[in-house]
């Protein structure tokens, strides 16, 4: 029997979904940057194997909005509630539980299983976290909690484990060799703009997005080459 399924990540700005993801697919999906909200669509990213199918999603981190472009992030992140399989909800050790209570609220109300995954508990103690866990439980009862560590990759490999226990049976969703929904030159332009982001600060708007042409010069030279660490030597030439 076939088991595929969608498992979306939501959560907060700078919780590390986007890292997490990375881990979880075993390719560089996303983007990551120190900075909050670096993740501004909705991203797949696809695990195969002969008889299992995992659609990710990584989704912006859950805001207020001020503006149109963080009215669409929301909107990314709220959609990824309606048609998940399985949901992991990321929190880290520094946010507390109520920093979004309405859309926390609306995780538990899902029917589908909930992974809670409490982040970075590699900058914690386990006093703090023990607090945290408490605290977690109480705001998603039927969440199941599973402290982790992305970066050093702790827990991850329990968390893929839930998750492919979890999924449904099912034939897969896409053809077995896809390893994410999204084109070539829309990777080549989120490497831009990780790129400009971790090398500059007040200088350009946050907002910041490439051009069309920026893109595609450096979506050329990535087919040329067939290698995407040639894209990121041309990028490490940008000033900094």
């Amino acid at each position: 029997m076939h088991k595929a399924g969608f498992v979306n990540i939501v959560g907060n700005p700078n919780v590390g979904k986007s890292t997490l993801m990375n881990v979880l697919v075993g390719e560089r999906i996303s983007i990551a940057t120190f900075k909050a909200q670096t993740t501004r669509h909705r991203i797949m990213g696809i695990y195969n194997t002969d008889d299992m199918q995992i659609v990710f999603s990584d989704t912006p981190g859950v805001l207020k909005p001020n503006y149109k472009l963080q009215e669409s992030m929301l909107n990314f992140s709220t959609s990824a509630l309606t048609d998940a399989d399985v949901l992991l909800y990321v929190t880290d050790v520094v946010e507390t539980p109520d920093k979004h209570n309405d859309f926390v609220e609306k995780v538990g109300h899902l029917d589908v299983p909930v992974l809670l995954l409490i982040n970075k508990i590699d900058l914690s103690n386990q006093e703090k976290l023990v607090e945290l866990v408490e605290a977690w439980k109480e705001l998603l009862p039927k969440a199941e909690i599973i402290p982790i560590s992305a970066t050093s990759k702790f827990n991850v490999d329990y968390v893929m484990k839930r998750v492919k226990e979890l999924l449904p049976d099912s034939p897969p969703y896409f053809d077995k060799d896809q390893w994410t929904d999204k084109p070539a030159r829309f990777f080549v332009t989120e490497i831009i703009r990780e790129k400009i982001l971790l090398y500059y600060d007040k200088e350009i708007p946050y907002s910041v997005a490439p051009s069309a042409w920026t893109a595609g010069m450096f979506y050329a030279t990535m087919v040329e080459e067939e290698r995407e660490e040639d894209v990121y030597a041309a990028l490490s030439q940008l000033p900094c």
